[in-house]
This record gives C-alpha cells, structure tokens and sequence, in this order.
C-alpha cells in the first residue's frame, strides 16, 4: 500500500511511519519542521524511518508548497501535521489558523486533483474539540475553548465538506492525550518527567485536580492503522481507557523516581479541560481494538526514554 504520512517527524507521526513500514507498506512523510519545539528533535524522532528503503521524505509546507505531485498514486493519507498546543494557541493564532485549517484546506484539494486512486482519508484531530469536558462518546457537542481547538475542529469540516462535495473517503480521529516516547517537549509527562530528573520543580497550572484520559502511542498508532478500513465518513474516539489527575501522575513519576517531587504551582491556563475521558466503544465494536499499554506501563516506558535523552544530552 502506498501511504503518505503528513506531520511524519512529529510525535505520533514518526511512531506512525515506522509501524507502516514494519507492515511493509510504501512510506512518503511529509513535514515542514516548523520551529514549534526543536527541528533536531523532529530529525531524531524520524531517524529510524529515514534508513528504510521504502521510506521517502519531503520537507514541505502544506500551507504553500505545491503538493499534487507529493500526493499523487496515494492510496491511503494519515493527515497528523498540525500547530500543537493549547496555550500558544492564544498568542499566535495565525500560525495556528494556517497549519490547521490552510495546510487541511490546500491537502485535500490537491488530493481531490491528484490522488484519483485514494483509498482513505484519516484526519487526526483532537478531544480538544469537546470543549472544557470531554468525557463520552462521539455524540458529545463540539464546543472548543481554546483557539487550538477551534482550528481543529475546522479542519474537521473542511474534511467534511470535501466528503461532501467531491467524494473524498474521509475518516476522523479524535486522539485523548497521546503519551509515550517521543512526546513533545511542551507536553505534561514530558515537561513533569524532565523536571524531575534534572532536579527542578515540577510546574502544574491550576489545583492539578485536572483529568486525562490517556492514550499510550503504540495503541494509538494501531487504532489509526485500523481506521484504513473503516467506512467513509466516521468518527472515532481514540482513548487509552485510564483516567488520571495531574496529582496521580506526579504520584507515579514519584515511584518511579523514588523520591519526592517539588512542585511549584502556576494559575489555571486558559483553554486547558478540565476532565477527559474517551468513550471507545465505536472503535471497539467496529475493529476489535483494545488499548493494551496501560499507565503503569506506559509511563515507565516514557521515563526509560526521557532518562537515557537526558543523560545522552
């Protein structure tokens, strides 16, 4: 199968692109490598893919860079390149508006003109989009609280619209706090387990009673394999089945580290839920799928990574 990964040197992208080509399907990744947090970071994460023989990688923009001959013979696109993060989001929205909703908006028309064997659309998008709680199914109305999240649920319509409009096979993911290895650098376990192992206070924003569903990125890249076969037009929750508060964590990163966690505490940031939790029972029901990583594991498997980057450099 011929794919192409957008956001492919990102996070869950590179996890994505390597599973792919385990699976012995034509890889092309495509990545701006937007400043958002360390472009070495981003060549790091995709340095396993960068040496397979059915791997391909093209730095571009979707926002300007023409992507018809990119996109072309496609057979499947995962669409996972995205402006990340909720507080940024409020300071620099035009960054935010054009990688979410331009780059969406410029990728499927070229592959409304140039992938006329497209087998499937799948758009990543986020439980932002549930607005301050997201705990349910996918019925729950869209209300975003942040600009991240409006953005992202834009580009959900403009899928949609194209669905609409031109046919594309299109299908949505809504990822609930992805975690593991390679998570980016502004994400809370990253920031948490950083903090502690170079001795510093651990920052949480608000009364830390904040909730998450989470979703270990091995189950999530399955889940996004799965949707290949899901009929056009769906939408499903992506969720690890394990909720937990800030407090939680910082209790399992104490085990882990075998001491105390110092902790500084900042006020509540705009836009941040305040309680997720994903209803999968679509995802299950449809493909079987189960969330195999839990917490516990999940965590230390992150804490192992982060560990040996921080002693490496």
């Amino acid at each position: 199968m011929k794919c192409v990964v957008t956001g492919s040197a990102g996070f869950i992208g590179s996890h994505l692109c390597e599973a792919l080509l385990a699976a012995g399907h034509e890889v092309t990744g495509i990545d701006a490598l937007v400043p958002y947090y360390s472009p070495k970071l981003k060549e790091r994460n995709q340095a396993g893919a960068l040496s397979h023989p059915r791997y391909r990688f093209c730095s571009a923009d979707l926002r300007k860079d023409e992507l018809g001959p990119l996109v072309a013979g496609a057979e499947v696109v995962f669409h996972l390149a995205a402006m990340p993060g909720l507080t940024r989001s409020w300071t620099d929205f035009e960054s935010y508006w054009t990688c979410n909703a331009l780059g969406t908006q410029r990728l499927l028309e070229a592959l409304r003109q140039s992938a006329g064997g497209l087998r499937k659309l799948v758009y990543a998008s986020t439980s932002s989009v549930y607005g301050l709680y997201g705990s349910g199914d996918e019925s729950l109305p869209t209300k975003p609280v942040s600009p991240y999240g409006v953005t992202k649920l834009a580009a959900e319509h403009l899928c949609r619209a194209h669905a609409e409009a031109h046919g594309l096979p299109v299908v949505v993911l809504r990822y609930f706090s992805v975690y593991g290895p390679r998570q980016r650098p502004d994400m809370g376990y990253n920031r948490f387990i950083r903090a502690i192992l170079c001795d510093e206070p651990v920052v949480v924003y608000g009364d830390g009673h904040q909730a998450r569903g989470n979703t270990y990125v091995d189950d999530c890249v399955k889940a996004t394999l799965a949707a290949v076969e899901a009929h056009p037009g769906e939408v499903y929750n992506v969720g690890g089945g394990e909720s937990a508060s800030v407090w939680d964590i910082l209790r399992r990163l104490e085990s882990l580290a075998g001491q105390k966690v110092r902790v500084h505490q900042e006020p509540a940031r705009a836009g941040d839920q305040r309680q997720t939790f994903a209803d999968t029972a679509r995802l299950r029901r449809h493909f079987g799928w189960e969330p195999k990583v839990g917490l516990e594991e999940g965590l230390s498997r992150q804490w192992e990574w982060q560990r040996r980057e921080v002693a490496g450099g």
